[in-house]
C-alpha cells in the first residue's frame, strides 16, 4: 500500500517536511510513506494552459496522486490557512473535475507550526478542500506547536502523545484505504 506523502512548505529546513520524513519511517505494516518533493515546480494554475496541455510538472503530479493508494499531507499555516503552494498544487489536482485523480482517494492531513496552535486552522482548511475535490478524508488532524522544539536531533518526534497521535493518523488512513479497496470491489 503506497501513500503519497506531500509537504505543502517549499523551505529547506521545513517542520512539516520533517513531520512527514518521521510519518515515513514508520508507517503501519504493509504500507509505505513515499515523500513527493515536486511542489515547488508547480506553476500557478491557470485554466487556459489546462485546456491545451498541463505542464509536465502536474502531470507528473497528477500521476504520483493517481498511481497512490492514498495521501499524507503536512501543512504549515500562513496567515490562518494553507499556503498557496500547497493550494495551488491541489487546484491542479482537482481538474478536469470528471478525472480528477482526487475523486474518492483516501487522505489524511497533519501540520507543524513554529507557533502554538500547531496548523489546526490549516489543516481544517485542507481536509475541507480535499473533501470538496471529492477525497475521502480521515477527519482527524495532528497540530505540533513550536515546532522547532518537537524534533529530537534525529527527527523523531519527541512528545509520546504526539507519536502516539500521529500512528493512530497513519492507521485510520490505511483503514479508510482498505475500506475505499472493499468499497470498489462490491
Amino acid at each position: 500500500m503506497r501513500i503519497l506523502g506531500i509537504s505543502g512548505s517549499l523551505r529547506a529546513g521545513s517542520l512539516n517536511t520533517r513531520l512527514l520524513r518521521f510519518a515515513a519511517e514508520q508507517p503501519p505494516a504493509g504500507a509505505e510513506v513515499a515523500p513527493w518533493d515536486e511542489l515547488r515546480a508547480i506553476p500557478p494554475y491557470d485554466q487556459d494552459v489546462d485546456r491545451a496541455r498541463a505542464p509536465e510538472s502536474v502531470t507528473r503530479f497528477r500521476e504520483a496522486i493517481a498511481a497512490a493508494d492514498g495521501l499524507l499531507i503536512a501543512t504549515p499555516e500562513y496567515n490562518a490557512s494553507v499556503p498557496g503552494a500547497l493550494k495551488n498544487a491541489i487546484d491542479w489536482a482537482s481538474r478536469p473535475r470528471a478525472s480528477t485523480p482526487l475523486q474518492g482517494k483516501p487522505a489524511a492531513v497533519i501540520g507543524a507550526t513554529t507557533g502554538s496552535f500547531g496548523a489546526v486552522w490549516a489543516q481544517a482548511e485542507m481536509r475541507k478542500v480535499l473533501s470538496s475535490t471529492g477525497a475521502r478524508v480521515v477527519d482527524l488532524d495532528l497540530p505540533v506547536a513550536k515546532g522547532e522544539e518537537a524534533f529530537d536531533d534525529r527527527g523523531a518526534l519527541r512528545d509520546e502523545h504526539l507519536r502516539n497521535r500521529l500512528a493512530a493518523i497513519l492507521w485510520e488512513l490505511v483503514a479508510e484505504i482498505e475500506r475505499t479497496r472493499e468499497f470498489a470491489v462490491h
